[in-house]
């Protein structure tokens, strides 16, 4: 199975990096600060340049994003609407001074299960207690007439109660062992297993058999589906997105985007997965459109089977100007795939249709927000990516706010292990991300291809780990190879050592501190991240080290072309399970190299990166669009406007957009 979205936005020295500034800019990054999460506003150049007819299509698309938020909340996890709503409740009608340190606690903790869509941390996948006591919640919403389902009590409070949203530890049942709400409280993972086996399509042209359900029993033990459609299960929020789908034809700017707004509301009103493959199809052929979107159930990571689609939306347009860089990649894509080091077997004769862009995001929903990827690649279906090809962008507004608003931190000085790299890092670093950006999104994801009689399942959990260790090796070999200065891309036939030793130290060392101690790896894009680097590791031979300096460890590269060797190896290594889906070892793979953290360096990395007081996670809230009308009703005018704060955001977007019941 192939993922597609690239959630490389987390590589922690990207997102901490003191990058230089595109241009001096006098707007307000930063908004908010709590726990390890950090929240950012991100500004949308050129909006004001869009015609009328793409501001309208901006706002209907945006209006249609909200309504999926409700859809999230429930899939992350089956308590969480009645736990947000409750504190949501009890936040606005607080009787008493909010001057002490519970409501503090309390109010930290209902900003944390907003930015995670649920109660569980969105990375780490671990359940986030209150910082306040049981007795005192039961208290405060007794005294402010709160109404809240009492079984949610447990699930709050108990760290024994539902510990993990999704669990991939080897030996437990996935699904009894994950908190997320993909299938029902009675369902098994070989329940799942053994109904998905029966129900696997083969055909040339496979639908995504349980792309848009969720697995239950019946009355007489047997497994049924319900299906995510207007008048099935999320029907109420479905009903609403499909509402101002239909709006945005109104303003499509062709005909082929007005086809793939149509099947895309076909398939939320009857839930047909023909439907979906015909929006793929007609969205990836969608090339001209400058404004563009996802909306619905699109990746597959948070499903502890890799199966079912979580719900996110992202409305944008394409940068003009920067995607000229993604274009001459694109148009390269043939290069690539024949040069790469996988076995000629394992490589597409003829790649299709790599579209490639720079996109401004306009509005981040769902699964996209407030944690949000830089990079997609889509659609997600193997064979529709091999016929008709696949649509990559890179998020180039969503980099810079990062970038903007981590200026000056430290943390180069303090991880990287001298003035010579950290010099290179500085005048390459922000190219070298974007390029791995592009590479990863535009070809990696794109090549190669599977073996017949090889499904998207075959890896199954370990599906999502390996198809992101493979799109971001395919992307680590060519950024050092001399073609990028060759099409213009990099400057000189160094700039991209400063590429390697941030992956290579991000994914020894400083991702870490985004792991509790004790703790394995459990997100698929660290543990991609840590494979790669911990494999090419243990395979040196002389090329890079770990050093000690004052008690203190860095990442010494000694030989960069060997390095790059190295990525090619394992790159060919992992293009061969994937195309052969051989899920033993993929099951190896990662057990060896992805899950296990070294204690002591992990306790050191987190005491040095404390000092720093810097939070090792972005998100963002979203600009607020308004729609101006005349007395018939109709758009005259979209205004966008920036100071709305986060805590007033989720409220309204709480009473503006939820319309799903508290049990789904």
């Amino acid at each position: 199975m192939s993922n597609f979205k690239s959630q490389i936005l987390l590589l922690l020295a990207v997102a901490l990096c003191a990058c230089q500034p595109k241009q001096q800019s006098t707007f307000q990054y930063n908004v908010d600060k709590f726990y390890d999460l950090e929240i950012l506003r991100y500004d949308v150049p050129e909006f004001e340049a869009l015609t009328l007819q793409q501001k309208q299509l901006v706002y209907c698309l945006s209006e249609a994003a909200l309504y999926g938020r409700d859809i999230l909340f429930d899939q992350n996890g089956r308590y969480n609407l009645r736990i947000r709503r409750a504190c949501e409740a009890l936040y606005l009608n607080y009787p008493y001074d909010t001057d002490n340190e519970e409501f503090d606690a309390f109010e930290r903790y209902l900003k944390r299960v907003w930015f995670s869509n649920g109660i569980h941390h969105h990375y780490s996948e671990d359940k986030f207690l209150p910082e306040f006591s049981q007795n005192w919640f039961v208290t405060a919403c007794s005294d402010a007439g709160v109404q809240y389902d009492e079984a949610i009590l447990p699930v709050m409070f108990d760290p024994a109660v539902m510990p993990k949203r999704m669990t991939q530890q080897d030996g437990v049942d996935l699904i009894a062992g994950s908190a997320g709400n993909y299938y029902g409280e009675d369902v098994t993972q070989a329940d799942a297993e053994k109904w998905y086996a029966a129900h696997k399509d083969n055909s040339p042209e496979p639908l995504w058999i349980g792309l848009n359900s969720k697995l239950v029993k019946n009355e007489q033990g047997e497994i049924e589906e319900q299906v995510y459609k207007v008048g099935g299960l999320y029907g109420e929020a479905l009903e609403k997105i499909v509402y101002w789908l239909k709006e945005a034809l109104k303003y499509a700017e062709n005909d082929a985007q007005k086809l793939a707004i149509e099947k895309m509301i076909e398939f939320n009103e009857t839930g047909d997965l023909k439907a979906f493959n015909e929006y793929c199809i007609a969205w990836v052929r969608d090339l001209d459109s400058r404004v563009d979107y996802v909306n619905g159930f699109t990746e597959t990571y948070s499903d502890p089977l890799g199966i079912t689609g979580t719900w996110e939306s992202m409305v944008n347009f394409k940068d003009l100007v920067a995607t000229k860089r993604t274009q001459l990649i694109s148009d390269n894509a043939q290069w690539f795939e024949e040069h790469s080091t996988t076995d000629p077997k394992y490589k597409k004769e003829e790649v299709k249709g790599v579209t490639a862009k720079v996109i401004t995001a306009a509005l981040l929903a769902g699964d996209c927000y407030p944690a949000t990827p830089i990079g997609i690649n889509l659609p997600n279906a193997n064979w529709i990516r091999k016929e008709y090809g696949s649509k990559s962008v890179t998020i180039d507004n969503l980099m810079h706010a990062y970038n903007e608003a981590a200026k000056g931190n430290g943390f180069n000085e303090e991880f990287m292990i001298d003035d010579e790299i950290r010099a290179i890092y500085e005048k390459y670093g922000a190219l070298c991300g974007d390029l791995h950006t592009d590479l990863h999104e535009c070809v990696g994801h794109g090549s190669g291809k599977l073996l017949p009689g090889v499904t998207k399942d075959a890896l199954k959990e370990h599906a999502s780990t390996i198809e992101e260790a493979r799109a971001d090796l395919f992307g680590l070999y060519f950024l050092g190879d001399p073609k990028l200065v060759e099409l213009g891309l990099l400057p000189n036939e160094e700039a991209y050592k400063a590429g390697y030793y941030q992956q290579l130290m991000n994914g020894l060392m400083t991702q870490l501190v985004r792991i509790e101690p004790g703790k394995d790896i459990e997100e698929a894009h660290m543990r991609d991240r840590q494979l790669i680097a911990k494999w090419v590791y243990d395979h040196a031979d002389g090329e890079l080290a770990i050093i000690e300096r004052d008690g203190k460890h860095y990442l010494q590269i000694n030989d960069y072309e060997g390095v790059r060797r190295l990525f090619g190896e394992l790159l060919a290594e992992i293009q061969r399970i994937t195309s052969e889906g051989d899920y033993a070892a993929a099951k190896n793979m990662v057990e060896t190299y992805a899950v296990k953290v070294g204690p002591a360096l992990h306790q050191e990395i987190l005491e040095r990166f404390s000092k720093l007081h810097i939070a090792p996670y972005k998100g963002f809230v979203n600009p607020v669009y308004t729609a101006v009308r005349n007395g018939a009703g109709e758009i005259t005018d979209v205004k966008i406007d920036f100071t709305e704060g986060y805590i007033d955001q989720h409220l309204r977007y709480s009473r503006d957009y939820s319309p799903l019941p508290d049990v789904n």
